[in-house]
């Protein structure tokens, strides 16, 4: 049986059964990073941005607020493209990270590079989404020691709303984008291994405007 929390994004941030309404001043940004709701493209979002260099190790998240998780499902909407004087490396990087421990430094993430779904290069779309787990394999590593078996191509575009579910059993993990009946990414093999349980929270990568919408947990 799987234990339901249920985390929509509305007029705020709704989480629970008896659902108190969460201002993005209740959510727990980590890094420099700004956080407000807005509309985007149709839904009441949550909008988070890149403000600069991270702080250390530790990543740019918006944590969950009363989020435990190990094992079960996330879903949620998110869109992803490069800021305003974002670097030529940009690609509007937007995600999640799960398992995720207090400080935020360590955990296992999941996340889109919106532009290089419809890139021209085909090295540039094999790699439209990304596997990392924090702090040991960023993707620089995981590319160079294990080339392709982290990352994978999908049809993406900056700006547009992507549906993403992670399906999380053990030391495994897939990624199914919008509706999808067959996963675009698979994990065998979960860098924090199997058993760990930790925090949920939105990810975003450098140079990132993101918006996040319509998130639910399911955790058993």
């Amino acid at each position: 049986m799987l234990r339901k929390v249920c985390v929509i994004l509305a007029a705020g941030l709704l989480l629970g059964a008896a659902k108190p309404t969460l201002g993005p001043t209740a959510v727990r940004p980590v890094g420099n990073i700004a956080v407000s709701a807005e509309p985007h493209a149709g839904r009441m979002a949550l909008r988070v941005t890149d403000e600069g260099p991270p702080d250390g190790d530790t990543q740019k998240l918006v944590r969950l607020p009363g989020v435990d998780f190990g094992d079960g499902e996330i879903e949620l909407w998110v869109s992803g493209e490069p800021g305003a004087g974002a670097n030529a490396g940009a690609r509007g990087f937007v995600g999640v990270m799960f398992r995720l421990s207090e400080d935020g430094r360590t955990g296992e993430g999941i996340y889109l590079r919106p532009t290089n779904g419809r890139a021209e290069d085909q090295e540039r779309r094999n790699h439209a989404v990304q596997y990392f787990s924090a702090p040991d394999w960023p993707w620089e590593r995981l590319r160079r020691e294990t080339p392709s078996r982290y990352e994978s191509y999908a049809d993406l575009e900056p700006g547009r709303w992507t549906r993403m579910r992670i399906v999380v059993a053990g030391d495994k993990a897939r990624l199914f984008l919008d509706g999808g009946s067959q996963p675009t990414l698979i994990v065998n093999g979960l860098k924090g291994g199997a058993g760990r349980r930790g925090g949920v929270a939105l990810w975003i990568g450098p140079g990132t405007i993101a918006h996040f919408a319509e998130i639910r947990v399911s955790d058993g």
